[in-house]
């Protein structure tokens, strides 16, 4: 994983870089053919939650979406990561009933709130958290319902299953590779691996999915328009991905994933950003993120909420300034 790697950002005290952080980057095109490159782009990688559209889509190009009457908040919802506010609670919940389904029939496991406040207020009430505020949630939420759609058992997420068999097939299509193995994630589903160009590849095919007619394309569109449409669903309050989407000067679908992995969607563009911090820390993908789209033009660097992961602080406990995370020069060249 470190083999390769270039600085993607500097954590800044005083006069020096005290700390760096390195990883591998790529901004494709649908061809496989990489605009930019930084790091080894081969390097191979489990793109954790950064694949959840890819997943989503055998729910919605099976016709299992339609089906059951999913509006584009679910399809949102499939693809994210979601703090386990009420309104993502409720919107899983209300969907499962649609579904003659319970919080019981998900297999994501229980999860408190990534919500601070949220997690603070239900420990104060005596309350537990259950799988739907699982950040998950939607997206097993997406597998039951194809589950269904497929007549299927009910362990959806064991890798032999039906429902797991489309998301792996997806996910070679998209990327364009076969892929040589999986990981279990943290929400118990396959993990699929593949190469940092490999998912930037598979992002600008989904940047440019909305020119294409053939039934997984048109279920990636779906999927972009809902995620663009929707970015609190897709992640939520003060969370990196739904912030970039907001003030992004362009339509961009952006999510993360666990480890330091991130990827972007650029529709106008037809392009796809990957990439993976190596040592599996957030700040530094947000920040490399963040400073890869406003190379592109998508982003502006005096947005607050840009601001806010591109450039942010470091304070100490006593409120004061002490340092600043900022971008390795080469993501601005």
């Amino acid at each position: 994983m470190i083999a390769g790697a270039i600085p993607l950002a500097e954590i800044w005290r005083g006069p020096i870089a005290e700390s760096v952080h390195l990883g591998h980057a790529v901004i494709a095109r649908d061809d496989g053919t990489l605009e930019d490159a930084f790091g080894a782009p081969e390097t191979m990688v489990l793109p954790r939650s950064s694949a959840k559209m890819i997943q989503a889509l055998p729910l919605v190009a099976s016709g299992a979406a339609d089906a059951a009457g999913l509006s584009s908040r679910h399809l949102a919802l499939a693809c994210a990561s979601h703090e386990g506010a009420p309104l993502h609670v409720e919107a899983v919940g209300d969907w499962l009933e649609a579904r003659r389904l319970s919080e019981a029939d998900l297999r994501c496991g229980a999860q408190p709130p990534r919500d601070r406040a949220l997690k603070h207020e239900m420990i104060r009430a005596g309350g537990a958290p259950d799988q739907l505020h699982n950040n998950c949630s939607g997206k097993h939420a997406g597998f039951l319902t194809l589950m269904q759609h497929l007549g299927a058992g009910a362990e959806y997420h064991e890798a032999d299953h039906p429902v797991q068999v489309a998301a792996r097939e997806a996910f070679e299509t998209v990327t364009d590779r076969t892929s040589p193995f999986y990981g279990i994630d943290g929400c118990s589903a396959p993990n699929f691996a593949t190469t940092v160009a490999a998912m930037g590849r598979a992002m600008a095919w989904f940047a440019t999915a909305h020119g294409r007619s053939d039934p997984l394309s048109l279920a990636a569109a779906r999927l972009v328009q809902a995620m663009i449409a929707h970015p609190m669903e897709v992640a939520g309050e003060g969370r990196a991905c739904t912030l970039l989407m907001r003030a992004a000067t362009e339509p961009v679908a952006l999510k993360t994933g666990a480890e330091g992995f991130f990827i972007a969607i650029l529709p106008e563009r037809g392009l796809g950003v990957a990439l993976k911090a190596a040592d599996g820390a957030t700040r530094a993908a947000e920040c490399a993120v963040a400073a890869l789209l406003v190379r592109l033009g998508a982003l502006d660097s005096r947005h607050p909420d840009v601001v806010r992961f591109l450039n942010p602080e470091i304070r100490n406990f006593r409120g004061v300034v002490t340092g600043q995370i900022r971008p390795a020069d080469g993501l601005f060249a």
